[in-house]
């Protein structure tokens, strides 16, 4: 399959994930709020830092998710799969809370500035994933697929180290941006 087919199977299951976030559900809205004083708490800590250090971690959490999905991903590529599904279910789920609370233009304001980097880098980092992982899957099935595993593999990590380099503005813009846009 085409690295374009892969791309196509990400936005699908983010999508699905975004569809079931948009669903009325309390169980998850009742499990998202548990977590959100916690993340209140988290915040609070990363304010004391210096913008800098939070946009590097930043970078490093979302690159370090991408390269563990990356790893994990011929075990039933089920890493990718969740990763794709969960985030879309949470980014609805939470925009769905929030805007209630706040307004539309709120949630707009925190998630379009970085995520106009960051959603396809996840996009094609998650691709590269499920392409990778399928090949590993059918070249352990089929000797002559074996052959096709460097290739693929190199392909990858091309699209890896994409999906990385938009990674970095996205940090920048959450980091910089994003706090002035909600202020």
């Amino acid at each position: 399959m085409s690295y374009k087919g892969w791309i196509f199977i990400a936005i699908f299951l983010f999508s699905v994930g975004l569809v079931f976030g948009l669903m009325p559900q309390s169980s998850i809205i009742s499990l998202i709020s548990q977590d959100i004083a916690a993340i209140k708490q988290f915040s609070e800590v990363l304010a004391s830092l210096p913008s800098a250090l939070i946009a590097l971690l930043i970078f490093i959490k979302n690159v370090s998710a991408l390269l563990l999905s990356f790893a994990l991903s011929p075990i039933l590529c089920l890493a990718p799969i969740l990763a794709l599904t969960v985030n879309g279910l949470l980014i609805a789920s939470v925009s769905v809370m929030v805007s209630q609370e706040k307004s539309l233009g709120f949630v707009l304001a925190g998630l379009f500035p970085h995520g106009i980097f960051e959603l396809p880098a996840f996009i094609i980092g998650e691709a590269a994933a499920l392409s990778f992982g399928t090949m590993v899957i059918i070249a352990l099935f089929k000797g002559e697929a074996r052959e096709l595993l460097p290739p693929n593999l190199k392909q990858n990590l091309k699209y890896l180290m994409i999906a990385f380099a938009l990674l970095l503005p996205a940090a920048i813009i959450e980091t910089y941006i994003t706090p002035l846009l909600l202020a």
